[in-house]
């Protein structure tokens, strides 16, 4: 049968220097295996699912896949998904759109031209132990001086987020995949301020002996948000830059209020049709 279908960019700075994401938006009827086949045929590092919701207090329900995998939570998938459900008509229930996913309820709400989520609860978050240090800076290419601190940072995804010396630092990486099997890595390093963002983010992933580079990760920058205003290395409110190496441009604006960490940044959709599925 026909869906409605939207290809998306979200956390440009303009159209197409994001990360894409496709929505499927009228997935119920669809099995785990139709979802996980769709997700490895559009290639894209997520595609979503939008489902109607079991809590009473969510707009959607989203399903959230890799190419090989579903996950519980994700950043970019999450604002894409948001940005589908409200260009295809959907409203709101309150003041706000409320997700349902894997890792629970999360709020989306506008923020002039963009959107912005609120950060799930680290689920994990404690330095790294040493052993492990010790491989990630040889798997990183870098010396021991050049990592300030790693830590755990997982909120759905397993990250190990890692603070190096500065952006100079974060964008001469060269991963070695051999010795960074299974892991999933942000690296970030803080930015002249005159240049418009405060922070370089760099999202590694090696599974199988394969290094895949994220152009702009969502649930990366939320658990580093979380970490580095939280110990006041960056203040409450900033911008950081992902995807530089890759020639993208993402843009992902960080704000703290309270307890609450909020993740934002433009979500354009670039296709919209059906797909049959």
């Amino acid at each position: 049968m026909n869906r409605r279908f939207r290809q998306l960019d979200v956390f440009g700075s303009e159209g197409g220097r994001g990360n894409p994401l496709a929505v499927v938006l009228d997935a119920e009827g669809l099995d785990d295996a139709a979802m996980q086949d769709f997700a490895h045929w559009t290639n894209l590092s997520e595609t979503t699912f939008l489902l109607p919701p079991t809590d009473p207090r969510a707009d959607y329900r989203v399903r959230i896949f890799t190419a090989s995998t579903e996950l519980p939570f994700a950043g970019h998938p999450t604002l894409g998904s948001a940005a589908a459900w409200l260009d295809a008509g959907g409203r709101p229930r309150g003041e706000v759109v409320v997700q349902e996913c894997g890792a629970g309820l999360v709020e989306v709400r506008g923020d002039g031209d963009r959107l912005a989520f609120t950060a799930p609860p680290l689920l994990r978050h404690e330095p790294v132990e040493p052993a492990l240090r010790e491989r990630l800076v040889a798997g990183l290419g870098l010396s021991a001086a050049e990592v300030r601190e790693a830590v755990w940072l997982v909120n759905g995804p397993q990250w190990i987020g890692l603070l190096l010396a500065d952006a100079e630092t974060v964008l001469g990486v060269r991963p070695q995949p051999a010795l960074l099997e299974g892991l999933e890595l942000g690296l970030a390093g803080l930015r002249e301020a005159d240049r418009g963002c405060r922070l370089e983010v760099r999202a590694f992933l090696v599974h199988d002996g394969m290094l895949v580079e994220d152009p702009v990760t969502g649930s990366l920058n939320a658990g580093l948000g979380q970490w580095l205003t939280g110990t006041g290395v960056l203040p409450g409110s900033y911008v950081a830059a992902q995807g530089t190496v890759l020639g993208r441009a993402g843009r992902v604006h960080v704000e703290r209020d309270g307890a609450d960490v909020r993740v934002g940044g433009r979500a354009e959709v670039l296709v919209s049709g059906t797909v049959a599925l």
